[in-house]
């Protein structure tokens, strides 16, 4: 007859099973945190703050979104060119015309003639004198139009409006670096590599949303030279073909599943983006180089240099 002791376990296995089972839980999150981005694992990408919104928030996204492009429409509106008018009764060859006193709060100068049709006669983008003496001569008088006067017309930017451009974009550039700031600090706890498209997006669009804002916006008043503006045209041709580029990925992206290669997914977007880019910009600085040499030049009758057959 054989006696039934009772089943007795040595507690040092059971502590080395407890600690392998740790080891085991342990490698496998380390091996989870070590997997390549590429396998798609879209559970461990950093949080978006869209997905999270509620409709409260969501609608407070759109109206102040709606303010904001209010006050820039109100800002134009309120900001219209001063004109000043010159009639001539008398058919001559030569008029002689003296721009009002302007400074570098007009920004820019226009000096208008109508017939039927208005035409510009001169531009400057700059100013550099407090004013321009001007004398329009037609080479060739029109009598066969039976023109009884001529009107002509001196345009520019009123100075409050450029005082109140100023303010404007300091506060956008304000706000724009306050949001880049707040976005790379809730950023900060992830890698980059779990950062989702939209977030790597961002990360590249708002430093071009500061520049297109365009910090550098008042040297344009306290030196008299081109480039301020230059930079201006610049920044905003970046940041809009950088936009274009976002959203040609985002689009793209959501029909393409998986790894999204350099030269078959990027490259042609860029190639096609920094093509549209750089006739923008090669565009701009033709304008203004132009215009610099000769304040009657116009793009419209310059229509030769830019056809290609």
């Amino acid at each position: 007859m054989e006696a039934d002791y009772p089943a007795f376990e040595n507690p040092l296995c059971g502590e080395l099973k407890h600690i392998y089972q740790r080891i085991k839980e342990t490698y496998k999150e380390i091996k989870e945190d070590l997997t390549p981005y590429k396998d798609d694992r879209y559970y461990r990408l950093a949080p978006m703050r869209l997905y999270t919104l509620s409709k409260r928030h969501f609608v407070l996204v759109f109206v102040v979104f709606f303010i904001c492009f209010g006050l820039t429409v109100l800002i134009g509106i309120a900001g219209k060119i001063l004109t000043f008018s010159s009639n001539f009764l008398k058919l001559t060859k030569s008029f002689p015309l003296s721009s009002p006193p302007v400074s570098t709060y007009n920004q820019q100068l226009w000096l208008t003639c109508t017939d039927c049709d208005e035409i510009i006669v001169v531009h400057l983008g700059y100013l550099n004198f407090t004013r321009y003496n001007v004398v329009v001569t037609f080479d060739k008088f029109p009598e066969i139009y039976h023109l009884k006067s001529y009107n002509f017309t001196w345009k520019m930017y009123k100075p409050a409006f450029s005082q109140v451009e100023i303010w404007f974009r300091f506060v956008f550039v304000v706000f724009t670096f306050i949001v880049t700031c707040l976005f790379a600090h809730s950023l900060r706890k992830f890698s980059m590599r779990d950062w989702g498209i939209e977030q790597k997006w961002m990360s590249i669009l708002l430093p071009l949303l500061l520049l297109y804002n365009d910090p550098f916006f008042p040297l344009s008043f306290l030196i008299n030279s081109w480039f301020p503006g230059m930079l201006d045209d610049l920044f905003q041709s970046l940041f809009l073909c950088a936009l274009l580029l976002f959203w040609l990925c985002v689009y793209h992206g959501i029909r393409v599943q998986g790894e999204r290669k350099c030269m078959t997914f990027y490259f042609p977007k860029f190639l096609i983006v920094g093509l549209l880019w750089l006739a923008s910009v090669t565009l701009g600085i033709w304008q203004t180089v132009n215009e610099l040499h000769d304040p009657t030049y116009q793009y419209e009758i310059d229509t030769n240099n830019f056809q290609v057959c």
